[in-house]
């Protein structure tokens, strides 16, 4: 199948920088994605801590928009626990006119423990109301007839969408899945796409993606649905470069900043190894946590979990603000678009072929371009009157 090729742009910008500045750089990136030929950019919503500013992707997806032409822009994710099912309905179909069907539904429950102490959710009730939440708007999307649900924090009475989906049968949906089961389960529930975000670092250790699809295609068959793996899209940090040491060398300074004061400090989801700052990139690419090197050693990271998944159906940059400049970002995403989308979209199968064609025949094609050569010459000759 066709891989899709995207970002998962939470975003992450560092602090003490202006933040109006930082927004239109991801204005600019999404911009360069749709020029180069990416398929899709997931954003973000959070509302705390400080490094992720988008508190509604869904108004920032209507911005980007406007200046792009054929990418498609989903929620990555929006945080189901902190809005009525319905609100989410209604504005995300209402994208869906918008952008003439480029808008995609991703769903989670909530990265931030800090955004769920602000609305006063207790966090252990995170993934329940996330469920909660899907069940009714997928019955909102789907149904006919009036919607009535009740629960101890949202209600719907005789609901339904006055305004139905732009996309048939609806938008597309995915669920977000860090670390624990309760993301697959539900996409299973529902048969609907996954985001995979931690495919090394979780709190109870490496997390084994190939057993969380398993888990959602058993929760799929409890439903009587069906996972579809082209729907899967798995998601890492990636910086590429000419050569790894000079990739190495792009980040490993910012890069670390990021892993110690956000992930770190800010989070509490990320263990900070005893080792300078700037060592910290190193260890995490040696780790297999991050992609940092040439286009190659992507390639062979994502073919080696081809092998140990089965097969997936997406692969999304998760985007840091780690190179040194703009031009080291702009290169990064052109060289992933030259040298790796080619060799998982194949549009290079036919040219290959036709080269490894051309290669065998070449001793045949130089005896024939000789005698044809000499024929030519031999005909002028005939052909040719003598001169006075």
């Amino acid at each position: 199948m066709r891989m899709k090729f995207g970002l998962f742009l939470a975003p992450f910008h560092r602090l003490g920088e202006n933040p109006t500045l930082s927004l239109e750089r991801d204005f600019e990136l999404i911009e360069l994605l749709d020029k180069l030929g990416y398929d899709e950019v997931w954003v973000g919503e959070h509302h705390s801590a400080g490094w992720e500013t988008i508190a509604s992707p869904e108004v920032f997806i209507a911005a980007a928009a406007m200046r792009t032409r054929q990418i498609k822009l989903g929620t990555g994710v929006v945080s189901l626990p902190y809005h009525h099912p319905l609100m989410v309905a209604n504005r995300m179909v209402l994208l869906d006119h918008i952008t003439r069907g480029r808008a995609m539904l991703g769903v989670g429950p909530g990265a931030l423990l800090t955004d769920a102490l602000m609305l006063g959710i207790e966090p252990t009730r995170q993934r329940q109301m996330m469920g909660e939440s899907l069940d009714a708007i997928m019955e909102l999307l789907t149904s006919d007839e009036p919607v009535n649900r009740k629960t101890d924090w949202f209600e719907l009475v005789n609901a339904r969408l006055q305004l139905k989906s732009f996309t048939e049968p609806h938008l597309p949906i995915v669920v977000a899945s860090v670390q624990s089961p309760a993301g697959v389960q539900l996409a299973g529930k529902h048969g609907v796409g996954v985001i995979t975000v931690g495919t090394r670092i979780g709190v109870r250790g490496a997390v084994d993606i190939g057993e969380q699809w398993r888990i959602a295609e058993d929760s799929a068959a409890a439903h009587g649905k069906t996972m579809d793996r082209a729907s899967w899209r798995i998601s890492m940090p990636v910086h590429l470069a000419d050569s790894r040491k000079e990739a190495i060398a792009d980040i490993k300074e910012w890069g670390g900043h990021y892993w110690t004061e956000y992930s770190g400090r800010a989070t509490g989801t990320f263990e900070v190894p005893d080792c300078p700052r700037d060592e910290i990139i190193e260890r995490l690419a040696a780790d297999g946590a991050v992609i940092v090197g040439t286009p190659d050693d992507l390639i062979a990271t994502m073919e080696r979990y081809q092998e140990l998944t089965g097969g997936y159906g997406g692969f999304l940059v998760r985007v840091h603000e780690w190179p040194t400049s703009w031009e080291k970002t702009r290169h990064s995403y052109e060289l992933l678009a030259r040298y790796v989308m080619p060799r998982f979209q194949g549009s290079l199968r036919g040219l290959e072929a036709s080269y490894q064609d051309a290669t065998r025949r070449m001793t045949d094609t130089r005896a024939t371009r000789r005698a044809a050569i000499e024929q030519a010459h031999q005909d002028y000759a005939a052909q040719a009157v003598p001169r006075v």
